[in-house]
């Protein structure tokens, strides 16, 4: 059975295509205010790669936790400098927020995204110290968020920090993926799928919300239940979201999507 389209967000949410490029001029816009302010520590190394590198944006007084966003675009696309924006919910509410880079399918594999996510994790976390650290991440990056609970993954001093993760419409289980033309670039088989699954993690002890839009594709709706379901965790269907513009509420910091990540 083909799941394209089951998979596919772009032709089912109107007017897709302006979401790309509208992102990148938010982000950029806030790129240049916190550069201006010296609030914004851009192209931090975590790896030996070009895409290896994380941004770290601060907020006005001593930061009182870490959010680490993890963006998504199927493994395949997007990079730091499009999510920006997002940073700005957290920064009003006094958090640094740092966001990585990776490399992308099919240079690399999802396992060695996996890998380089948490190294980014590991070094944002001893860039700022101290305080707590939350994790959130969409789509494919809701997906690297929920693996770096697996035990062992982090180093403890890192993993203890972490008190809560959010994954936002994030795809849970890689098994259905292998039926789609994305795996042309994913190249998963049977057992790497199943590696690379969170749904197939233990329970981890963190807090975690699984986040989803009520006007999301069927699949990414099962996707998220089946995570809240394997990890007996807290699920938020918000309602009137779609696959595009169910993160918008992180540029605010009074938003019910910032405030269940970080109130």
């Amino acid at each position: 059975m083909d799941l394209d389209d089951d998979y596919n967000n772009q032709d089912h949410i109107p007017d897709a295509a302006s979401f790309p490029p509208f992102w990148a001029e938010k982000a950029q816009d806030l790129r240049k205010r916190l550069g201006a302010a010296n609030r914004a520590r851009l192209g931090l190394m975590y790896g030996h790669g070009t895409r290896n590198v994380f941004d770290l944006f601060l907020p006005l007084r001593r930061a009182e936790g870490l959010l680490i966003f993890v963006h998504g675009g199927y493994w395949r696309r997007f990079g730091r400098g499009d999510w920006s924006h997002l940073s700005e919910g957290a920064l009003r509410r006094h958090w640094a927020v740092a966001m990585p880079s990776y490399d992308l399918c099919p240079r690399v594999s999802v396992a060695d995204i996996t890998r380089q996510i948490t190294d980014a994790v590991t070094t944002a976390a001893r860039e700022v110290t101290e305080v707590p650290i939350r994790l959130a991440g969409h789509s494919a990056g809701g997906h690297l968020v929920a693996r770096m609970l697996e035990p062992g993954r982090l180093p403890e001093d890192v993993a203890s920090r972490i008190d809560h993760v959010m994954p936002i419409s994030p795809v849970s289980d890689l098994e259905p993926l292998l039926r789609t033309s994305i795996n042309e670039d994913l190249k998963l088989d049977a057992e790497m799928a199943r590696a690379e699954s969170p749904v197939h993690q233990p329970k981890p002890s963190a807090r975690v919300t699984v986040w989803v839009g009520a006007d999301e594709r069927p699949a990414f709706l099962d996707q998220a239940r089946w995570l809240a379901e394997a990890w007996d965790a807290e699920h938020v269907i918000e309602p009137g979201k779609h696959h595009f513009d169910v993160i918008a509420g992180l540029e605010s910091e009074d938003s019910r999507i910032t405030e269940a990540l970080l109130g």
